[in-house]
Formats: C-alpha cells, structure tokens, sequence
C-alpha cells in the first residue's frame, strides 16, 4: 500500500518553499522586479536575489511546472529530507544555481524559477538514494545526468519556451544539479573526516 510522507517533518519544507513561491506570484510584477535573478542589479549589490530568484515565476504555467516538480520531490526524497534539511539543500542549491550563472554564463542576463534548484535537490536526494543501497537512486542520478548533458548539446524544447514566456535557462539546472551533487559530497563527507580524526586523535 502506498504510504504518503505527510507528517509535517518531512513535507513542512517543501510547503515553505512552495506557499514562498506562490505569494510572490499573487505579488507580481513588483516581485519579479524586485526578486528576480538579474545580472546588472546583482553588480549594483542586490545580492539577494542569488536566492529569491530562484522563488520566482515567468508565469502560470512556470509556476505549475515547477510545484509539480517540487511534489515530485517531496514523494521521492521526503525520508531523506527533514524540514531543516531540506531547505539547508534547497538554499545552498539555489546559491550554487545563480553563482553558477554569474560565474560561468555571462550572457544569461535575467533568470528566474525553481527548476536549477530543484534538479540540486534531485541529484542530492539521489546520491541519498544511493549511499542508502536504494537502486533506483543510481537510475535517477544517471537520468538527471543525461538530461542536463542532452540540454547543453540540444537545447530546451521550442514549446516548452513558449508555454513558461521565456528562454528555458538549461544552463541553471546544469549548476543546480552539480550543486547538489557537490553538496551531497561535502555533507556525506565531512561527518566521516570529524569521525576518522577523532579516532586518531
């Protein structure tokens, strides 16, 4: 029988970030304005838009999208993601999205929607998956893997830009997805190192 993760420690997370999302769709255009991944106002030291870019929306459609990729989420991951957890994953996905864009796409200017985090938070759950003996987590790192390689070879598909009103940044769920895997190494890793050096200390 399926069992759905619906107690409050693992699905409050995901709400956050989902009702966050929300309210500042019902708060547009002065959200998108003001909150939005932009490359000249981040040079002018609007340095939280690192992370609220990442919460806001093109429009409808985008928004739906990308609740229904955080759903998705939430049923694979929740075991693996308390609320904490989740949204220390989420924020540090997001920051490595948006750096990653700053850094290494000059030419993305504008940038705004929850998918580069959430492919970190996809490739994070599935190295969870994996280090937990879960087979499938090997299948959906893969999957993940392959779609951001197919993306960067062929890019997004025409009516998925025309349905979100905007150029699909594939360069954002490259960064998320290699955000969350380098996060996954650095928080499976670092317990491990305090363990050996307090065992030869």
């Amino acid at each position: 029988m399926l069992s759905l993760p619906l107690s409050l420690k693992y699905s409050a997370g995901p709400l956050v970030v989902g009702i966050t999302a929300l309210v500042l769709f019902f708060l547009e255009p002065a959200s998108n304005a003001l909150l939005a991944y932009d490359r000249y106002a981040l040079q002018g030291w609007e340095t939280w838009r690192v992370i609220t870019g990442n919460l806001v929306h093109t429009n409808g459609y985008h928004l739906l999208l990308n609740l229904a990729g955080l759903l998705l989420l939430w049923l694979l991951f929740a075991e693996h993601l308390t609320v904490f957890r989740f949204l220390k994953v989420f924020i540090w996905c997001c920051l490595g999205t948006s750096l990653g864009i700053y850094w290494y796409s000059p030419d993305l200017i504008w940038y705004a929607g929850l998918s580069g985090a959430l492919h970190g938070v996809f490739a994070w759950g599935a190295c969870r998956d994996i280090t937990k003996n879960v087979v499938s987590g090997w299948l959906l790192l893969v999957g993940v893997l392959v779609k951001v390689i197919y993306e960067q070879i062929a890019g997004s598909a025409t009516g998925m830009a025309e349905l979100i009103d905007a150029n699909v940044a594939v360069d954002a769920h490259l960064y998320g997805t290699l955000s969350g895997i380098v996060l996954f190494i650095v928080m499976y890793t670092l317990p491990l190192m305090k363990r050996r050096a307090q065992h030869t200390g």
